[in-house]
């Protein structure tokens, strides 16, 4: 395959293209925003480090809290891109092509904000090199590092393979100053036949690389809970509903990042209704899988009446937790499928508002998850009690603004909508169409 696409005259591509070439000031007033609050953040995680965590709510038995309650919800949300991506590549949905960009770009992005957390955790981050100094393959820490590290550097590739082409139109249209950088990224790039063909192989192959890689990374986390033998955590069932978890709020996190793309950049004609319809039927699908582990996990516990598990169980569901556990499942199951189940409401607002509960009620999952088990604990501790401190939340929110500046940042280098990618599809399309009319006409 060869496209003749002329970096100078590119058309309707010249949206995507432009964003790069202009800097307006309303990008300036979002970065700015955006680095008060990682600023906050990053203040919050200095006073932690030099007066210990006790600033924290964390103690015993609650050793763990918000970091590693959002470390399990970055992780989760990095399957927004590369795995939604290499499946719909695997399965040659057409459709894919204008938004495999944005949702592989969250991936790489949101890991780095996720393998931070655990670092954030410790009282002595310097000893997170003992795993690299006396690694201990028996724990499911260090199956962590390793399925993490191989995930972030995979995705990484899978993201900037893609990218080459476009970069070296980027590189014939900005200004002598910026001109090396797009140079050196897109590696003596010419769009020869010959070098479409090693490309479109190397992205089949990191594909086909991607998928079990990103499966197995979110059962690694969740085996970091079921490998214990905390009550509800020691599960067998952990591994496929983590896995769930991450699919469900990764296409929600997709959807509000498309949307927001769409409005800012005004990118309707890529980002379009059968988008976010056909994602919005993928998140409705999710909806009532996750809402088949939630009863499955809850009525097997139930029905073994074990009483570690019972106070768990109760608290819960009647209990100090009862508003997040209900709260959980009226943004993951409730609202979603009350408005995606129909086409009328399955809209590009009603697919945002379905995905915008989703991330909030996945969260409230993972805060679950952590706290009821640990302020309820198997052994005969006194039971606990967490409430986040203020440099918790500080932290926490600091991440989250760091994620979206980053990808504020990377929308303002790179295009986030693939050209050559478009562009074949549209060649791809007419030839398709046209074998299709003649196999049955006259």
């Amino acid at each position: 395959m060869k496209l003749e696409i002329d970096p100078h005259h590119l058309g309707p591509e010249e949206a995507i293209v432009d964003p790069l070439l202009h800097i307006t000031r309303r990008f300036w007033v979002t970065v700015g925003i955006l680095s008060v609050f990682v600023g906050a953040g990053l203040w919050a995680y200095i006073r932690q480090l030099q007066l210990g965590l006790q600033v924290t709510g964390l103690g015993q038995p609650v050793y763990w809290g918000f970091y590693i309650i959002n470390f399990v919800f970055f992780i989760g949300i990095s399957h927004a891109g590369t795995l939604i991506s290499a499946i719909l590549r695997a399965t040659n949905a057409e459709w894919r092509r204008p938004i495999t960009r944005s949702a592989e770009a969250i991936t790489v992005l949101v890991l780095f904000i996720g393998a931070a957390q655990p670092l954030i955790d410790l009282g002595r981050p310097d000893r997170i090199l003992n795993i690299i100094r006396t690694p201990h393959l028996a724990s499911p820490l260090l199956w962590d590092v390793i399925s993490i590290t191989t995930y972030l550097t995979c995705s990484s590739i899978y993201l900037f393979l893609p990218l080459i082409p476009d970069l070296a139109i980027v590189r014939e249209r900005v200004g002598p100053k910026r001109r090396w950088f797009y140079s050196l990224l897109s590696m003596g790039w010419k769009g020869t036949e010959a070098q479409y063909r090693r490309l479109e192989k190397a992205i089949a192959v990191m594909m086909v690389i991607i998928i079990p890689v990103a499966v197995s990374v979110h059962t690694v986390v969740s085996w970091v809970f079921a490998m214990t033998v905390q009550p509800f955590w020691h599960s067998t069932i952990f591994g496929p509903f983590f896995v769930a978890g991450a699919i469900f709020s990764g296409i929600a996190a997709l959807i509000i990042a498309m949307a927001v793309i769409r409005k800012t950049y005004r990118l309707e004609n890529y980002f379009k209704d059968i988008h976010f319809n056909y994602l919005g039927i993928l998140l409705l699908v999710m909806s009532l899988l996750w809402a088949y582990f939630i009863i499955a996990e809850h009525l097997t516990s139930y029905y073994g009446a074990e009483p570690s598990e019972m106070r768990i169980f109760w608290d819960k569901l009647t209990g100090r937790y009862a508003w997040a556990f209900w709260s959980m499942v009226l943004c993951n199951f409730v609202v979603p499928v009350a408005i995606l189940s129909r086409k009328k409401t399955r809209t590009i607002t009603g697919t945002v508002i379905a995905s915008v509960f989703v991330v909030i009620g996945m969260w409230l999952e993972r805060f679950q998850i952590v706290v009821p088990t640990l302020v309820n604990p198997r052994l005969p501790y006194a039971r606990g009690v967490y409430w986040p401190s203020l440099y918790e939340i500080l932290i926490a929110i600091g991440c989250f603004a760091l994620f979206i500046l980053l990808y504020v940042l990377f929308a303002r280098v790179f295009p986030v909508v693939s050209i050559w990618e478009v562009k074949a599809g549209r060649e791809i399309g007419v030839k398709e169409t046209m074998e299709r009319v003649e196999s049955y006409q006259p």
